[in-house]
């Protein structure tokens, strides 16, 4: 079995709380786990929000409106751009998901490499049109929609060939075990026949290594210096030391799902086999005449002294044609 390199996004969203100092920091500490890419999430307040628009979580001691939130959520475009490019500098991707087309255009003029599309934009077919005529790839967030829903959206980006996977995701945060989805995974798979991922708001990392194992390829999840921070999404995120963990075990069923290990070819364990093998020896002192039973048997290492303990039934009965003492390891000779 070949298994590709995965995807491996770590989400800032809004954890910088509006600090282009913190969103720098998010950066440095990310692009030392070994994750692919870093992802942001890009808000212009007046093109996506308005006054009506409620708090999923009431969260904000200092945001009258959500609009209010988004606005201070924002960044200028070379504050983008600087993102971009600090990203660029340590190796890994700048990605971002954009909530409007004033977004998108953003984007663009900071020169994206693809595009993530969150769960509550997969019907906004003004939004899905303009990124499919642009033609980079779409990674599709899944959590808010239904198949019916899904199946719309990608036979509509498909009209664009463009490179397109699915993240097979639950919008609650955080999620519990109950509520991941993971069994949807292969489903996806099998229906869509395009690059399934898994999009994570549990908190754990459990989650997407069982992801990993159903055949995920791609694994998005919020980052947080500590759950303990302000902001939405900090209890359903991951902390820094948990997202290298992650990653390092990723990588390390990358490994292991791509070696041959079959256990039709076993030589190399000959050695070690002989070390850990038991051959037979007798547990008191014999004499000479003595017929063999089970009470007087033991199994010794190493494993080639003689007669292996696999073979003790053959022994059984034999009469000892000379003495042994205790311990001693019994061989073919010893009996008739």
């Amino acid at each position: 079995m070949t298994v590709s390199k995965s995807l491996i996004i770590a989400e800032i969203a809004q954890a910088h709380d509006g600090s282009l100092g913190m969103a720098h920091s998010y950066i440095d500490a990310l692009a030392a786990t070994g994750v692919d890419a870093i992802k942001f999430q890009t808000h212009i307040a007046e093109a996506e929000s308005s006054g009506y628009e409620e708090f999923r979580v009431k969260f904000s001691y200092q945001d009258v409106t959500r609009y209010d939130y988004w606005k201070r959520m924002e960044f200028s475009l070379e504050q983008w751009d600087g993102l971009k490019t600090h990203c660029d500098d340590l190796g890994v991707e700048f990605i971002s998901s954009p909530f409007s087309s004033q977004a998108v255009d953003l984007l663009e003029k900071i020169g994206v490499k693809r595009y993530k599309v969150g769960s509550g934009e997969i019907s906004n077919y003004l939004l899905l049109d303009k990124l499919g005529r642009i033609g980079k790839p779409i990674i599709l967030s899944s959590g808010m929609s239904d198949l019916n829903e899904i199946t719309e959206t990608i036979d509509l980006l498909k009209q664009f060939q463009v490179d397109l996977s699915l993240l097979q995701c639950t919008t609650a945060y955080p999620t519990l075990p109950e509520q991941w989805g993971l069994m949807e995974i292969p489903k996806l798979k099998q229906q869509f026949n395009i690059p399934i991922g898994y999009s994570d708001h549990s908190g754990r990392i459990e989650a997407s290594i069982a992801a990993f194992a159903l055949g995920a390829s791609l694994f998005e999840f919020h980052a947080v210096f500590d759950k303990r921070m302000f902001g939405p999404d900090s209890k359903a995120s991951l902390e820094i030391d948990q997202i290298s963990n992650l990653v390092l075990s990723i990588r390390n069923l990358e490994n292991s799902f791509d070696a041959d290990y079959s256990k039709n070819e076993v030589s190399a364990y000959q050695g070690i086999k002989k070390m850990f093998g038991k051959s037979l020896a007798v547990n008191k002192d014999l004499s000479l005449g003595h017929v063999l039973k089970e009470e007087d048997l033991e199994s010794k290492k190493p494993g080639d002294r003689g007669i292996s303990a696999k073979q003790y039934q053959e022994v059984l009965g034999k009469k000892l044609v000379v003495g042994k003492k205790k311990w001693d390891f019994l061989a073919s000779s010893d009996f008739l």
